[in-house]
């Protein structure tokens, strides 16, 4: 890869995607050095707050990550708009817009269940283009931009992504998430029902940016998720598109307050598995509002 410093020239997709990469490694070595003197002088619970709710939980160490990702990019990209998860909001000048999670899977991370990750896309005049997912305790980072491909490294090596070819709804292994909303979550628990006699199987990981890269992996065939934010989806979308995967967001348009649906399929599967969601009554908006 070529020099991390882009201000001055107009920044590729393929550059974008670099630096994407340098953020989500330098903050997820961040979060695993956190999480390890946490487990060694106290308790991950003693320095976490909620937000939307009361199980929606914040950690001192989300915070941390958002920062130092705010802090390098402005010295990488100080002309850059930036949209972060725990507040971070900067205008820009450039056209470029940087979005942060720095812990997709907090409750994961709260519980140490090792599937929580740093994720971090970059969009050009609103249009996502480049992303990174690092998944912190696995150790692997997914990372593509438009029109170069989606790729994993792992222990080491960096592999091309390409989604399953599956194509029937009813051998589909489909992941999902819920709400922090309790009126959400019962319109979810109505429409799950719909959707598992009608699927192989339903997977609820806690993270929507590693829902999106284990399909562009494979690892599953479709997703669909009520309510997740442009931070939530904004590096996965572009890796589970670029590895062939069909992916429907709101952009960077925050439309997680009205309970949009985020979904995605394999090739194949994307016109009988939308199908079989708007049969379901699971596509569009929640039908319940928050509160």
């Amino acid at each position: 890869m070529g020099s991390m410093d882009t201000r001055n020239v107009a920044p590729g997709p393929a550059q974008l995607c670099e630096i994407a990469v340098a953020l989500v490694d330098d903050a997820a070595a961040l979060v695993l050095k956190q999480r390890d003197f946490l487990a060694r002088h106290g308790s991950i619970a003693q320095v976490t707050s909620t937000k939307s709710s009361p199980v929606d939980p914040v950690t001192a160490v989300d915070k941390a990550a958002e920062a130092r990702v705010v802090d390098r990019l402005r010295e990488l990209r100080p002309g850059d708009a930036v949209m972060g998860e725990e507040g971070a909001d900067r205008a820009g000048t450039t056209g470029v817009t940087w979005v942060v999670d720095p812990i997709d899977g907090t409750v994961n991370f709260l519980y140490g269940l090792p599937m929580y990750a740093v994720s971090v896309g970059a969009a050009v005049d609103g249009e996502l283009v480049a992303g990174a997912v690092a998944n912190v305790a696995a150790g692997d980072v997914y990372f593509a931009a438009a029109g170069e491909g989606a790729w994993v490294r792992r222990s080491g090596a960096e592999t091309r992504l390409r989604g399953s070819r599956a194509d029937d709804p009813a051998t589909a292994l489909v992941a999902t998430g819920f709400a922090y909303d309790a009126g959400w979550r019962a319109a979810q628990a109505d429409i799950l029902p719909r959707v598992l006699p009608r699927v192989r199987d339903i997977r609820r990981y806690g993270s929507a940016s590693l829902d999106l890269c284990h399909l562009a992996e494979g690892r599953v065939d479709a997703y669909y998720e009520h309510g997740p934010h442009p931070w939530d989806y904004a590096a996965g979308a572009v890796i589970a598109a670029e590895a062939g995967a069909v992916v429907h967001h709101p952009g960077l348009t925050d439309r997680g307050g009205e309970g949009a649906l985020v979904a995605a399929a394999a090739p194949r599967l994307w016109e009988p598995f939308s199908g079989l969601l708007s049969a379901c009554g699971a596509w569009g908006d929640l039908p319940v509002s928050q509160g």
